[in-house]
């Protein structure tokens, strides 16, 4: 079947960017410059900046940024880390990874997010951190949240590996809590040629120890065979950090695109059959997914294939459910369980025309009806 309508166009955003930075890419490509100098410097700087926190870290993956991120706290066996199960397995594997374990809970049926009622429930003399994702580019209610966590003496860290230039209430995704980690794969709003991520946060010890723990544990300063900690490989390449720099340039504007189509999605999609993820007050969606939840969803994508049109699933086993993490399963998670049935995700991405939305709605509305 011939595609009409992808579910994302990655080209036409190198496309864009090509023009502007074949000269520095190239230059680096064949100067050998491939691990860290000035170009990942100045994406660390910006993209801080852009973050509103006054530290950001590069690193190989959004993966490593979690992991990274809970080894540099200290964080590890004995400790409980709570994680929304309607999450990427990365989220929850990290916390596993570094040895504490994941104590999983139930979302907000219209939001699907991580609510404050739900992190008070899940609370233990163990805990040490939660985990608060922003999915499908919302923004969880961080004040709340944030509020419950420091009563709590607990680390809120933000996954905000879908959230790139998101906001509720005045502040960017990534500038609460103790830290915040970033996913650039390349699919995401913000995403490179290849894997790459990042931590931010205000802490400057934290970022130090961050920074140290990607590069083999050397501290700022080391020589290159003196290792103050047991670390690992996971920094961001310079290649990766040109692409950023030049995409983040162009973030907002992809932004507002995505925003301008979903408002055409949700006016088609409201009234019908088709049930949309519910959008707080206050909040800048930045619209990772077009998520949407209907019956019998395997028939209806099947109609939209048969159309021409790419879709996805994010995602069709909570992490609960998830074999290697079942054993930290406490009970059932409706909400998740359900969510998993029945959501999926319409194409969305900047460089998509409002005829192309036209007929992805006009197919849905028809395949969920018949």
């Amino acid at each position: 079947m011939q595609t009409t309508v992808p579910f994302t166009d990655l080209g036409a955003m190198a496309r864009e960017i090509w023009p502007g930075i074949e000269k520095e890419f190239t230059e680096a490509l064949l100067t050998g410059r491939y691990i860290g100098g000035e170009p990942v410097a100045e994406f660390e700087r910006r993209w801080a900046a852009y973050c509103g926190t006054t530290h950001a870290v590069g690193v190989a993956n959004g993966t490593d940024a979690l992991e990274l991120t809970l080894l540099a706290l200290g964080i590890g066996p004995g400790d409980e880390v709570v994680v929304p199960s309607n999450t990427f397995i990365a989220t929850a594997a990290a916390v596993v990874r570094a040895g504490a374990t994941p104590v999983f809970t139930d979302v907000d049926p219209d939001t699907l997010l991580l609510t404050p009622q739900h992190l008070t429930a899940a609370l233990t003399p163990r805990t040490r951190a939660v985990m608060v994702v922003h999915l499908y580019g919302n923004v969880a209610d961080l004040t709340a949240l944030e509020a419950i966590a420091n009563t709590a003496g607990i680390h809120l860290i933000e996954d905000a590996a879908q959230a790139h230039g998101a906001e509720r209430d005045g502040h960017r995704a990534g500038s609460r809590g103790t830290a915040a980690c970033f996913s650039f794969y390349p699919g995401k709003n913000l995403g490179a040629l290849g894997d790459a991520g990042a931590v931010v946060t205000n802490d400057p010890a934290l970022a130090e120890r961050v920074r140290a723990l990607a590069n083999h544990g050397r501290t700022n300063g080391s020589a290159h065979y003196e290792h103050d900690y047991v670390g690992t490989n996971s920094r961001l390449d310079t290649l990766q950090a040109i692409a950023l720099t030049a995409k983040l340039d162009r973030l907002d504007a992809w932004t507002d695109a995505r925003i301008d189509l979903a408002a055409v999605y949700r006016k088609r999609l409201t009234g019908t059959e088709v049930r949309l993820t519910a959008l707080d007050d206050g909040v800048r969606h930045a619209y990772h997914l077009m998520v949407v939840r209907v019956t019998d969803r395997d028939k209806v994508r099947q109609a939209l294939t048969h159309r021409g049109i790419q879709t996805g699933i994010h995602y069709p086993v909570p992490c609960h459910s998830q074999p290697p993490l079942r054993r930290y399963a406490t009970g059932p998670l409706p909400v998740c369980e359900q969510a998993a049935k029945d959501q999926f995700s319409l194409p969305i991405y900047p460089h998509m025309t409002l005829d192309q939305v036209d007929l992805v709605c006009e197919a849905l509305i028809e395949a969920v009806a018949s």
